[in-house]
């Protein structure tokens, strides 16, 4: 893994605490990628959003690191010129103790100005302590 991210400030991802005030990078996502060994996400939903804000900061080693091996790609290019908007989770289950899913909107633009929305239902694998990605289902016709 690569050294701490040095970005200080509020935290891509968007979570919020109790009172609905975002939450700063280093009491959130910033935990789990400046300290992968030590703090690994507690659940499927912090993974993917701590995955999120590895896209945001370009952190292709955090992204390999939680993508769970069956499926990870032997490397990952970022499109330059992308920049990442905001993130809202729209649902999060268990199918059971090591099985998740997390659907969310994620909102970017490209270099040439044009915007775009990801909409994704990932799914997750408890192993161990630890979640991995493990790839991405079409989500529900009604979405």
């Amino acid at each position: 893994m690569s050294a701490p991210t040095s970005f200080t400030g509020i935290c891509p991802c968007g979570r919020t605490d109790q009172r609905a005030r975002p939450l700063p990078f280093a009491q959130c996502c910033g935990r789990y990628l400046d300290d992968f060994e030590g703090t690994p996400a507690p659940d499927a939903e912090s993974l993917m959003r701590s995955r999120y804000t590895a896209f945001v900061l370009e952190r292709a080693d955090y992204l390999l690191a939680t993508w769970h091996p069956s499926t990870r790609p032997a490397r990952l290019d970022f499109e330059p010129g992308v920049r990442w908007l905001g993130l809202n989770v729209r649902s999060r289950s268990m199918s059971d103790g090591e099985h998740a899913e997390v659907e969310f909107v994620a909102r970017s633009r490209d270099a040439s100005g044009q915007a775009s929305r990801l909409l994704e239902r990932s799914r997750f694998v408890r192993e161990g302590d630890r979640w991995f990605y493990l790839d991405a289902v079409p989500p529900p016709a009604s979405a």
